[in-house]
């Protein structure tokens, strides 16, 4: 029967202290070792999907279609986020939803073995509706746990405040994640230019013509999808369809594996069941999906939902357009997966920072750094000319774009736990139904719109979205100052501070 994870406690367990007492005085390492171990099966998994999805927009280039494969993802992404997540989570619980949903992104590796738009399409669309479950599970899980390791550390003389240690688990599993791009590149460019022997010979004689002309008028931030240059542009032909076969095989190996470890290495969250009730629990049908539209009335919800849209266009941008526009143009597809190694490593490096300069500085400071980084990078890329073959300008650009967004990642993904405790299933619904907004509506465009003009409309809404993070800091100090009529940054906990938040 599946689990209700966030239930009232059992029989005999009449409050909060009394839960810890019946734990391993090593509890704590016990959920440090189920934060690792779920961040490694994301990492196995996304290595897999990573890997697939950098190369849509140019092994399955013919009318866009992978392109608009990708759309379809954050298309049912943003249904699934609506309707679905409470509701499995509800039944399933956080361990058994994340183990299930990894299963729906199965198809998706399976239909590259014969791309056409009746496989990759549907096979899109599962990615989306597996997706939302998944990620509200993961979010819900890091949060809930990390809860239990301050309040079990409290009793122990190590604890620390619930929000630092939401942040740090959420920085610790980004190292994880982001990770996959490294792992999934390096196996898809490996593949590409060293698995025959003959790869680099064939890239090269497939671009000496091409590599006479001038890349800097058509490539880069210059660069027009479907155009005529476009089209002549011998760096954009396909691989051999067999690497691709290998590459579908590796992957779905992958994602079996990842299946595997949280089935047989993640503890279910009833070994952590608290006094405390999710906002979701006990609701079904429609209700379920009026608690994710509710959490929209929230004033904290509606100011961080620029900022959340970001997050999804500036990660569609990479997967899409940088590594189209950019790498494949000036530099050939098969050293898309070099570039975005770059990508991944500097992308968990962003994570981990996030985490630690967080405890040092505060929210604020770490995200107005990152604001000036992404805002330098974006101008950068508007107005550089791009050089053929010249991959540590390429590599540079794509480890300076993981940096940023690893740290957009931790702290809205951590903000989004930390302001609505007790609500996190509406809450991390809500942060990837509008990640999912802004990635779909950016490659629905992607194949109609030029470059610089992508990176113009990212940069705007990038400043959109930090007034409005500014302005919730701005109401939490006044807050601050002033006897509080709202929720704060900390964990809510008891059953009247619950009754008046309405959970």
């Amino acid at each position: 029967m599946p689990s209700r994870e966030l239930s009232d406690p059992p029989n005999g367990v009449t409050s909060r202290d009394e839960h810890w007492d019946t734990l391993s005085p090593h509890e704590n390492l016990r959920i440090i070792k189920n934060v690792i171990i779920l961040g490694f099966a994301f990492m196995v998994h996304f290595t897999a999907f990573h890997g697939t999805s950098n190369l849509q927009s140019s092994v399955n280039s013919d009318a866009s279609l992978g392109t608009f494969t990708l759309a379809a993802i954050y298309g049912s992404l943003i249904l699934s986020n609506i309707f679905l997540p409470a509701a499995i989570i509800s039944f399933l619980g956080c361990k058994w939803t994340i183990a299930i949903s990894f299963i729906a992104y199965m198809p998706f590796i399976a239909s590259q073995f014969y791309p056409r738009a009746y496989t990759l399409l549907p096979a899109g669309l599962a990615v989306g509706f597996g997706g939302g479950p998944l990620w509200c599970a993961k979010c819900t899980y890091l949060t809930v746990v990390a809860e239990a390791f301050s309040q079990f550390g409290g009793r122990h003389r190590m604890g620390q405040k619930s929000e630092v240690t939401v942040v740090r688990f959420f920085g610790l599993f980004f190292v994880f994640y982001q990770m996959a791009q490294v792992w999934g590149n390096l196996i898809s460019s490996s593949v590409l230019t060293h698995l025959t022997g003959t790869s680099n010979e064939s890239f090269e004689a497939n671009s000496t013509a091409y590599l006479l002309r001038d890349v800097s008028t058509i490539c880069g931030s210059n660069f027009c999808p479907n155009s005529a240059n476009a089209m002549e542009n011998s760096n954009l032909r396909p691989p051999d369809p067999r690497h691709i076969h290998i590459l579908s095989g590796i992957f779905l190996a992958c994602m079996v594996t990842a299946c595997l470890a949280v089935t047989f290495g993640v503890d279910s969250l009833t070994r952590y069941q608290k006094k405390r009730q999710g906002a979701a629990a006990g609701l079904s049908g429609l209700k379920l999906l009026a608690v994710t539209l509710k959490q929209l009335k929230e004033r904290y919800q509606l100011l961080l939902l620029p900022i959340t849209a970001f997050i999804g266009a500036e990660q569609a941008f990479v997967a899409v357009d940088f590594t189209a526009s950019f790498i494949a143009c000036g530099w050939g597809i098969s050293r898309i997966g070099y570039a975005m190694i770059c990508f991944g490593v500097a992308n968990a490096v962003g994570s981990a920072v996030a985490g630690a300069l967080t405890k040092i500085t505060g929210r604020l400071p770490v995200l107005l750094g990152n604001l000036i980084l992404h805002s330098c990078l974006i101008f950068w890329m508007q107005f550089w000319h791009p050089v053929a073959s010249d991959g540590l300008v390429y590599c540079t650009m794509a480890a300076l774009w993981g940096l940023a967004d690893g740290v957009w990642l931790v702290q809205i993904n951590a903000l989004s736990g930390i302001l609505f405790p007790g609500k996190e299933e509406a809450a991390f619904s809500n942060f990837r139904l509008w990640e999912a907004t802004g990635s779909v509506v950016t490659y629905s465009l992607s194949p109609y719109l030029c470059s610089h003009t992508k990176l113009y409309l990212l940069f705007a809404l990038m400043l959109i979205g930090m007034a409005g993070y500014s302005t919730i800091e701005m109401m939490e100090k006044k807050q601050k100052n002033n006897p509080p009529n709202e929720k704060s940054f900390e964990l809510v906990t008891g059953n009247d501070e619950m009754e008046k938040n309405g959970i």
